[in-house]
């Protein structure tokens, strides 16, 4: 990483400890929460290094989303029914997109958080919020999880800010349908995203550019590290170099790793540690956010290890028995107990001594 940066800090807020999803839903598993309290069990929150997410206004909100649509989120999450035409229109309380107590403050948090994340990135540090990443949501409608679009806020508030290079990077296994479309047809924007071919929301084509600035890299089943190494050097890093951004937004989907129960990549945690680090030092503003990602054990070492990669910590060969205790309490509906690894209970790292260039 760069030396050039101030010190990293990790945005966050209590709300994510809050129930959400209701039952039988794949993000209803601890995620942000998880990555917290494991960086804390490690002692990787110092004095300073944690900022709390403010909640983003309706003012706010409508930079982007419609005034019908934040007023239906927020009347639904309030009264906790939502009426079936607004079901249709808005795509609230469905089985994708459920609605929860609260579910308006977590957004809305979430977004507020995207935004800090942004304005800190100006001043020079590298801001990671692991509970932004949901790229799926529309201006008027909640999509793939996703209530309000918190990656198009940071990119918004980097814009206004003055940067005139602006890269957007996504490592989530689903291709970034909404971001992409968001900025198509601003010239100081590039999306660059990679991810699985034939998943959901069946969008981002090899062939798609947008109005140019749009490069989609599509991978098969099963692409593994030296598939993500390869495209690094030759593709990401690359068209990097010669935008050459002012800033970048970085999103880090933990259903990019291998035993993700909804894709099938294989990519090791190691691996996207390295390539995130070598990602955010093309520019001298940097947000990375999180994303999808549905095996609680996986995720949480995944973006834990992501934050130590960030803010300069050495990754340790096995974890202190506060931490181990922290994993061993996760369950997930979609993963049964005996499919439950050793090594997701006592390390972080997937593959042990993992270097770049020298990929398992």
């Amino acid at each position: 990483m760069s030396a050039k940066r101030l010190a990293p800090v990790f945005v966050g807020h209590e709300i994510y400890r809050q129930p959400a999803y209701g039952r039988n839903h794949p993000l209803a598993i601890p995620r942000v929460e998880t990555v917290v309290d494991l960086c804390r069990a490690l002692g990787w929150l110092g004095e300073g290094e944690y900022r709390q997410s403010p909640r983003a206004s309706e003012a706010q909100l409508a930079r982007f989303h419609t005034p019908e649509y934040i007023a239906a989120l927020r009347d639904a999450s309030r009264s906790g029914r939502v009426e079936l035409d607004a079901r249709r229109r808005f795509g609230i309380g469905t089985m994708e997109n459920p609605l929860f107590p609260g579910v308006f403050e977590r957004a809305s948090t979430a977004v507020g958080g995207s935004i800090r994340a942004a304005e800190l990135a100006m001043e020079g540090r590298i801001a990671f919020h692991p509970a932004g990443g949901t790229h799926h949501g529309r201006p008027d409608r909640a999509s793939g999880f996703c209530y309000l679009n918190d990656p198009v806020f940071a990119l918004l508030t980097l814009l206004d800010a003055g940067v005139e290079q602006l890269l957007y990077v996504d490592l989530d296994a689903h291709h970034c349908d909404a971001v992409q479309d968001a900025f198509e047809a601003d010239a100081r924007v590039w999306t660059v995203s990679l991810h699985e071919r034939g998943r959901w929301p069946y969008t981002g084509d090899a062939t798609d550019t947008g109005c140019g600035r749009a490069l989609n890299l599509t991978v098969p089943a099963g692409f593994d590290n030296s598939g993500l190494e390869r495209l690094l050097e030759g593709t990401i890093l690359a068209l990097g170099a010669r935008v050459a951004p002012q800033a970048l937004v970085l999103v880090c989907g933990a259903d990019a790793l291998a035993d993700d129960p909804l894709s099938s990549m294989a990519l090791s945690n190691a691996a996207l540690w390295s390539a995130a680090g070598r990602i955010v030092d093309l520019a001298p503003a940097a947000v990375v956010l999180g994303g999808g990602g549905y095996n609680p054990w996986t995720l949480a070492r995944y973006w834990t290890g992501l934050w130590g990669t960030l803010s300069g910590r050495e990754i340790p060969d096995s974890l202190p028995k506060r931490a181990r205790r922290i994993l061993s309490s996760l369950r997930c509906d979609l993963i049964d107990d005996e499919d439950v690894r050793p090594a997701w209970l006592d390390t972080l790292a997937d593959v042990r001594h993992w270097e770049p260039h020298a990929l398992a």
